[in-house]
Parts: C-alpha cells; sequence; structure tokens
C-alpha cells in the first residue's frame, strides 16, 4: 500500500508527523511525502524537521506568493507529474488549504483514491476559501476520516453514503500532537520567563477579513488595548498583521513578540490565563489545554466548543470582545468532556488503510 502525502503549511506537517509515525509501524504502507511549499516558511529547515520528529518531504514544489488561482493550478499540474511517477494506491490531503483541493483534484482525475483527513468540516460562510477547499475536497474523497460527531453530521445532511465515500470516525489527530509534543516543549521553548509568569491572555490576530478591514481591525486593536490595561495581552505578531497596522496608522499597546514555532506555542497555551484568536486550529489547541477561548471571528467550524461553552464567538465587534473576553477569564470551565477522541486518531487511521489490504 503506497501513500502519497500531500501538506503544504506548518499546521498540516504536525499532523502528518502523528500520522507518519503510527504508518512507520506497519510494513504493508510506503508513505511518500509532498510538499507543496503554500506556506513558505524560512524556519522550516532541517532542524525543524529533526526537533519535531517529522519526515522530510521526498518531494518539495516550492509554489507559494502567487493568487489563489494562479497557486492551484501550479500546484495541479506540478502533483500530477509525481503522481505519475509515484503512482500510488492513495493520495491523502489534510484539512482545507489550496494544496489540499489541489491534490485531490490531481489525484482524482487520474482516479487515484483519495483520503481526506479532517473531514467534514464546516463553517458556513462560503466566502472563505478553506470553507470551498474542504468542501470540494469532502466530495470528491473516497474515504473520509473525521474528527468529530459533528462532522459527521454535516456529511449526513449533505447526503450522507448517497452523497460521500466512506465516512470514519477517527478523532482528531491534533490531540494526537498536542499530547505528543506537550512533553518535548517543556525542554525547547525559548519564551521568556517574564512573559510565563505574567498571567497574561495569549492572542493571535491574522485572518484576511480582519487585518484587510480598517474597520474590523481598528475595533480589534482598539478592544485589545483596553483589555490591557487590566490584563497583560501576549500576542506573537504574524507579518501580514504586522503590515496593515503600519498601513492603517494603528499601533497595539500589547505586549508584542515575534512569530512562534510549535514549541513555543504549546508553552504559551499550557501558561496563558485564556485565548483569544481569529486562527481554526488554536481554538481547538485552546481546548486540548484547558484554556477558554474567544474568537474573534463570526463564525467557527468548531462549532462543539461554542455549545459546550468553551468558546465564544465575538466577531471583530468592540464591546462583545471586552463583554466576551471578561466572561471568560473569570469562568472555570470543565474540560473533562472527550469531544475530539482519546488521542488515538493517527491510529484509527493508520489502521484503516492496513485492514485495506
Amino acid at each position: 500500500m503506497k501513500i502519497l502525502t500531500i501538506i503544504g503549511a506548518r499546521p498540516q506537517f504536525v499532523k502528518a508527523a502523528v500520522v507518519s509515525r503510527e504508518f512507520a509501524k506497519y510494513p504493508s504502507i510506503e508513505e511518500v511525502i509532498l510538499h507543496t511549499g503554500q506556506h513558505f516558511d524560512k524556519n522550516m529547515s532541517d532542524v525543524f524537521f529533526d526537533e519535531m520528529e517529522i519526515p522530510k518531504p521526498d518531494y518539495n514544489l516550492e509554489i507559494n506568493s502567487l493568487s489563489h488561482g494562479a497557486m492551484t493550478g501550479r500546484m495541479l499540474e506540478e502533483i500530477e507529474k509525481v503522481l505519475i511517477k509515484e503512482q500510488p494506491n492513495y493520495v491523502m490531503v489534510y484539512g482545507d488549504t489550496n494544496s489540499t483541493i489541489a491534490g485531490a483534484l490531481a489525484a482524482k482525475k487520474l482516479h487515484i483514491k483519495v483520503a481526506h483527513i479532517e473531514a467534514g468540516l464546516r463553517s458556513f460562510n462560503i466566502e472563505m476559501p478553506e470553507e470551498v477547499n474542504r468542501i470540494l475536497t469532502d466530495r470528491i474523497s473516497d474515504v473520509l476520516f473525521c474528527p468529530t460527531q459533528t462532522a459527521i453530521d454535516n456529511l449526513e445532511k449533505e447526503g450522507g453514503k448517497n452523497s460521500y465515500g466512506e465516512i470514519v470516525m477517527s478523532g482528531d489527530v491534533m490531540q494526537d500532537a498536542a499530547m505528543f509534543y506537550a512533553e518535548k516543549a517543556k525542554e525547547k521553548n525559548t519564551i521568556s520567563n517574564d512573559i510565563l509568569k505574567s498571567h497574561f491572555i495569549l492572542c493571535t490576530l491574522h485572518r484576511a477579513e480582519n487585518t484587510d478591514s480598517k474597520e474590523k481591525l481598528t475595533d480589534i486593536v482598539n478592544a485589545l488595548n483596553e483589555i490591557q490595561k487590566t490584563t497583560n495581552i501576549v500576542l506573537p505578531l504574524h507579518p501580514r498583521t504586522a503590515k496593515k497596522l503600519n498601513e492603517f496608522n494603528l499601533k497595539l499597546n500589547v505586549t508584542l513578540i515575534e512569530p512562534v514555532g510549535y514549541f513555543d506555542m504549546i508553552t504559551l497555551l499550557e501558561n496563558c490565563k485564556m485565548v483569544m484568536t481569529d486562527s481554526g486550529g488554536l481554538q481547538k489547541e485552546a481546548f486540548f489545554f484547558h484554556k477558554n477561548c474567544v474568537t474573534l471571528r463570526e463564525q467557527t467550524e468548531w462549532v462543539e466548543l461554542v455549545k459546550n461553552g468553551y468558546n465564544k464567538l465575538a466577531g471583530s465587534n468592540y464591546e462583545q470582545i471586552l463583554k466576551l473576553s471578561n466572561e471568560m477569564l473569570s469562568k472555570s470551565s470543565d474540560f473533562s468532556k472527550n469531544l475530539y477522541g482519546n488521542g488515538n486518531a493517527a491510529e484509527v487511521i493508520a489502521q484503516w488503510f492496513v485492514n485495506q489490504g
């Protein structure tokens, strides 16, 4: 069984790492890893792969810094060449990036089966490129590994077995990764003790829907600056956000630090009081590390976090951000619920492929 795994961003490497480790236990599985280069990251050197115990990609297409259409088109062309050469039994894709849909499309046009990890997620905002990518990838996948019951419910509402391939409840590979890397982070983190002892809120801000709107970004900045008066906010500053703050002449008065790697992010999560973010993955990771979250978006793919009270959606509204932040800072939540599996998603996925022979 040959599986060609397609990944294009740092979070996808982290997820793929736990699955690759599980694949390595089975001689019957041969995995080939292709990195599209979608999210160029100068920090993704050999040291990064060694420290994270991630297999180095067999192929790196180095396709980045293009428009959505141009990027996806280039990826389709180059992935197809690799698929013709490797002739895998399955192409495995993660999440909802341009790399995800390009890999799935290239495989289907060559009649190669597609496995989609993190299938069934929906934000119900079709204007988000990620929503388009995940819907289309699900529709053409042969096996859909779902992280939650909510994801399965979404697929069932859209037609279930009549519209989709085999639907499998796998649990969430990000929980596997969080459990695996938490211990390693204690040895490898570089965050200063002054920050870790400051009883801080961890905040990330990078989504184009927030940063590209002067009105939204102004409201968020004003809200963060107000919260900073009573509670320290630590914000790893994304280059896109820095550029827009300068363009709109906005000043963040919070504790700004350089963008951080996965180990440092885990350390920040473990030591913060609460999380504020417009990231998808960080909402889940807040739950994994038992932290309440305020999401700076109007909707989320992780609706079970909202339903169970671990997450509040504030959007970019100044008053809502202040109100919900105060609520979640003082809230004591019970994080004993099992929303994302038992940390054995990679094992479930690997075993499924083994059973295919």
